[in-house]
């Protein structure tokens, strides 16, 4: 292999600069930083063969972790993340500058895709997160989609019912999925041009946990939180292996009891409704006398947001 590679460190910058180091043999005078893509690090198969091709081409390449991925070592970026990534980038640009004892020639990061903003504070856009949830048109589901909407995540969602699928449109679902007529799986797939999501919020269990790993993008996670089929969920480790996905278990319960995570949720979420911008949905009401009746509604699948038992 052409050139030398060494990890490089800049920890007087702030934020850092931390990655690789690729030095050409014979140097033309130009330089790159390489910057990943927002579910990836600078170990990505793609960023260590363009360093090397560059690198024998006389290029000094440096591919750099983003300051996000420097503290997290999975998922994407966070809404607050950008302005710091674009400050690293700059770091990382004059850093390279310093190696070459002045100034390369090319010296704007070249990006991979969508990854990262531009290092000199363009405003090339980041990666929107994606997520499908599954019984978008329930308590949960409806919730989800709100709060997505909040956070500018882009959307799918599924159901038995075009009807309920329109509502849920109304409340910010982007993508609506009636998985009676369509397989979910392939239109994630046809949707995303293959990628996938980022996280899929499970309560189905059985093979639907099996065919929300293989609608993850990578290092995406399937967030499992029931299991409304009565059937324990099946795993696609290949699937796991492919993208570096994983399963995470979520049950509110359990969390209750923890004032550190909750109290700043209820905090957000309180806020969100007092401004307007969360409404719990409420399907129907029934007398307590009725509960039978609301029990098969949901049985069925017949209902839309939460159903209500009134106790006079």
């Amino acid at each position: 292999m052409p050139g030398s590679i060494r990890e490089f460190a800049d920890n007087a910058a702030d934020p850092k600069v931390r990655g690789y180091l690729h030095l050409p043999d014979s140097s033309n005078g130009d330089a790159l930083v390489l910057s990943h893509g927002a579910g990836s690090n600078a170990q990505s198969p793609l960023l260590i063969a363009l360093a090397e091709t560059f690198s024998a081409a006389g290029f000094a390449v440096l591919r750099c972790d983003l300051p996000y991925r420097q503290t997290r070592s999975f998922g994407p970026p966070g809404p607050g993340d950008a302005a710091r990534d674009r400050a690293g980038l700059k770091n990382a640009v004059a850093a390279m500058t310093k190696i070459l004892g002045g100034g390369p020639s090319l010296s704007r990061p070249l990006r991979q895709g969508w990854d990262s903003p531009a290092a000199n504070g363009g405003t090339a856009p980041q990666r929107t997160p994606r997520v499908l949830i599954h019984a978008v048109a329930g308590g949960v589901g409806t919730a989800a989609v709100q709060i997505g909407r909040l956070l500018g995540v882009d959307m799918y969602g599924t159901s038995s019912s075009d009807e309920k699928l329109s509502r849920v449109k109304g409340l910010g679902l982007q993508h609506a999925i009636n998985y009676k007529q369509h397989d979910y799986e392939e239109v994630v797939k046809n949707l995303t041009h293959g990628e996938g999501v980022d996280a899929v919020f499970e309560m189905l269990g059985g093979e639907h946990t099996a065919k929300s790993l293989r609608c993850l993008r990578d290092f995406g996670r399937v967030i499992q939180y029931g299991t409304a089929t009565g059937r324990a969920p099946q795993l696609d480790i290949r699937a796991m292996y492919a993208k570096s996905a994983s399963v995470q278990g979520l049950w509110l319960t359990y969390l209750s009891q923890k004032p550190e995570i909750m109290e700043p949720a209820w905090q957000q979420l309180s806020a969100w409704i007092g401004q307007g911008k969360l409404t719990p949905q409420i399907g129907q009401v029934f007398p307590l006398d009725r509960a039978p009746e609301a029990y098969k509604l949901l049985q069925d699948g017949k209902n839309y947001g939460k159903v209500v038992l009134k106790i006079e």
